[in-house]
């Protein structure tokens, strides 16, 4: 039986993870998860603990500061690959940008999918009450990014994705340089150009996060830029 480890990225988002982590276990009991928080100022990492109490397959990736979303998925990732017990690696939001219902078609993909990607922008998929700005940023750089990168996937920038061990097994993770939201472009443009992954698309409707303030930063933007013309010369 495969057995999957979630992991969660966290920094202030103690009233979201105090939500989503009992969703995902009334959805699928067996599963690992482990929530990485930069030493969120909020006590993130205590409700973390507090929640491990009711929830024997949880666990906190307890770091020290905040260093950028690649930084803290790259350290969930080593050590996943630690641990001989787990076969699949799914990532996801923690403020319910990620709706837990579809998890279940995620997992299913990745049985025969090295790579599975929970899309907005393939056939199906789409984004709940966003502001006009934001939904035009997001279209057009996914439109600026495949132009450059020459990804097969309609949404470069998802953060919902689920991994075979195999997969991560053969990636370089030190090729992948980008810190924030651009990581995740960056994370597919090795797996599937660099070590041929088997990949494909799965709709879901992205939802608004449920508390606290969106991440999105004057960095977050400029990375997003500059990394897909780093990945074309690459």
């Amino acid at each position: 039986m495969q057995k999957t480890l979630v992991l969660l990225p966290t920094y202030n988002e103690k009233e979201n993870i105090g939500m989503i982590v009992p969703e995902i276990f009334a959805a699928h009991p067996d599963l690992r998860v482990m929530v990485i928080d930069d030493n969120s100022p909020d006590g993130t990492g205590e409700e973390v603990k507090r929640l491990m109490q009711s929830y024997k397959g949880l666990t906190l990736l307890a770091r020290e500061g905040k260093q950028g979303l690649g930084v803290a998925y790259t350290h969930g990732l080593r050590e996943a690959l630690k641990r001989d017990d787990i076969d699949r690696v799914l990532m996801m939001d923690a403020d319910g940008s990620h709706p837990v219902e579809y998890m279940l078609p995620i997992l299913t993909q990745s049985l025969s999918n090295e790579l599975v990607i929970g899309s907005r922008y393939t056939k199906g998929g789409g984004i709940e009450n966003w502001e006009p700005w934001r939904y035009l940023l997001s279209r057009y750089g996914n439109l600026y990014a495949r132009t450059l990168t020459g990804l097969p996937v309609r949404d470069i920038t998802a953060g919902f994705l689920c991994f075979q061990v195999g997969l991560l097994k053969r990636m370089n993770l030190e090729l992948i340089g980008a810190s924030g939201y651009a990581f995740l472009m960056d994370l597919k443009f090795h797996a599937i150009h660099e070590r041929n992954a088997s990949v494909v698309e799965v709709p879901i409707i992205f939802k608004s996060r449920r508390e606290g303030e969106s991440k999105i930063s004057h960095h977050i933007v400029r990375e997003g830029l500059k990394t897909p013309l780093r990945l074309f010369v690459r």
